[in-house]
């Protein structure tokens, strides 16, 4: 599989007139509860407590990954966390549990409806199940 070198996701611009399905990452809102049902239902271990540092390589395949501008990183290596006050999803990791499940686990499980597609990182079914791919060394 070719390398995949993306960073939280591309933005899919379409021209105008073409129509295609478009899925986004799912996003939590500040009206988390920070219960944390959402955390262990995620295939792809994109979703972390609000504080907390992630890492590509958790609950993927990943030993390195090539950031955007070609820099590459250790697969383990920390990042800063997205929020600090709440659980965030790496918009990078979702999949939206394409190829795992029917629908977005998150959502789900989530009691007061806070995990949402988030307009900033849509991607297509196919995009989706090609970062699935590259994560999980398909």
């Amino acid at each position: 599989m070719r390398g995949y070198s993306l960073y939280f996701c591309k933005v899919l611009k379409l021209n105008e007139g073409l129509k295609i399905a478009i899925d986004m990452a799912i996003m939590i809102t500040d009206e988390c509860i920070n219960c944390g049902a959402c955390e262990p239902e995620c295939p792809n271990t994109a979703i972390y407590e609000g504080g907390i540092e992630w890492n590509w390589g958790g609950g993927t395949e990943l030993k390195e990954v090539e950031m955007e501008g070609g820099v590459v990183i250790d697969g383990n290596q920390e990042q800063d966390p997205v929020s600090d006050e709440f659980y965030y999803i790496v918009s990078g990791k979702c999949t939206e549990c394409m190829g795992f499940h029917e629908e977005p686990q998150c959502a789900a499980v989530c009691p007061v409806d806070c995990c949402i597609p988030d307009p900033d990182y849509e991607e297509t079914e196919d995009e989706l199940l090609e970062k699935k791919a590259w994560m999980h060394n398909e």
